[in-house]
């Protein structure tokens, strides 16, 4: 939850427009720093990654075969995007870490917003398909 917090947080300060209202919604938002928040997200994805990576044994034994047995294919497709987004969200971190570290002009804020918005998209997906659908298909129990 952490994460998920940090990485939407950072990519509402980013996309948010830089001449906001003073005390507006967006104003609060880019009143934190964005860059603040990059190790925290590059270390809470990594321990998360881990902690998945320990979880997918469980799954690719326990539950895969099951889904496969009762034809939940469409399932099946959105926890294999996962494993593949989540796989390329780490491929992403070091060029995400090195935008948010290195000064900003409008070359690297176009690259520093995209790379937070994909690595927020993969966060998001992870989330989304890894407790939503698995509580509401039932597929872990």
């Amino acid at each position: 939850m952490a994460l998920l917090g940090a990485i939407t947080h950072q990519t509402l300060a980013t996309c948010a427009p830089a001449r906001a209202k003073p005390y507006s919604f967006f104003d609060r938002f880019r009143a934190v720093r964005g860059a603040g928040f990059t190790n925290a997200i590059v270390v809470l994805y990594v321990i998360s990654w881990l902690l998945g990576a320990v979880v997918y044994l469980y799954f690719k034994v326990d539950v895969q075969p099951s889904l496969e047995r009762d034809h939940h294919w469409h399932a099946l497709g959105f926890f294999d995007l996962k494993e593949d987004f989540t796989a390329i969200g780490l491929g992403v971190l070091p060029a995400y870490w090195s935008c948010w570290h290195q000064p900003v002009d409008g070359r690297s804020y176009q690259l520093r917003t995209a790379l937070t918005l994909l690595l927020a998209f993969i966060v998001w997906w992870a989330f989304l398909v890894g407790h939503v659908l698995n509580n509401i298909g039932g597929f872990g129990s």
